[in-house]
């Protein structure tokens, strides 16, 4: 129990530390929380200072949920004792206390975990319902939230109980992180909106 919490604490501490946020202040000279949506993640990075800042700052994120998550794991956290293991990283991101708790939307963090977890498989499950989202129709929050749909599916198709209850709670914090995004109804892209209506004269 003791190397849970302590795997935990350890998780929760890397998800906290905002790279995106650094890294844009280091190479760009630029607060991303002042760009696009606000939101101090990668893809804010990735729009302040191009692949320089934004590659390294992602691939920074998906490490603090995998790290933790794979490490635990290899020290012998199986099962049930990984669900707070893989949700500390994802909390931490969410709700950096560096940040005043007003952290990321999490994804990145999300994906680390889930690749700590399942392996490379997760980025084609992700992707089957994300990127569809994504083709056909412009607001982020819906096709993030896709992707996690099928990642339910598959835990609930494929894996264990612990799998399955790792998966809602992720899905919920992501559902929280994309909250005000979520009011917005799916804007189809226009050749999709066109193609539509061509479809239906």
């Amino acid at each position: 129990m003791s190397d849970v919490l302590l795997w935990t604490l350890v998780g929760f501490f890397a998800g906290s530390i905002p790279f995106s946020l650094i890294l844009g202040k280091l190479l760009v000279k630029i607060d991303i929380r002042t760009i696009a949506d606000g939101n101090p993640g990668g893809m804010n990075a990735l729009r302040a200072g191009g692949l320089k800042t934004g590659l390294p700052a992602i691939i920074l994120d998906i490490s603090k949920g995998f790290l933790p998550v794979f490490l635990a794991h290899r020290y012998g956290a199986t099962g049930w004792n990984l669900v707070p293991v893989g949700l500390a990283p994802i909390l931490g991101h969410a709700f950096s206390p560096l940040l005043r708790f007003r952290g990321g939307k999490a994804l990145a963090a999300t994906g680390g975990v889930w690749m700590a977890l399942v392996g490379p498989l997760v980025l084609l499950i992700y992707g089957l319902l994300a990127l569809p989202f994504t083709i056909l129709q412009s607001e982020d929050a819906w096709s993030a939230n896709a992707g996690m749909l099928a990642l339910l599916v598959y835990a609930f198709l494929y894996g264990e109980s612990w799998l399955v209850v790792f998966a809602v709670l992720n899905t919920v914090v992501v559902i929280w992180t994309h909250r005000r995004d979520l009011v917005r109804r799916p804007q189809l892209r226009p050749w999709a909106a066109d193609w539509l209506t061509r479809r239906s004269a």
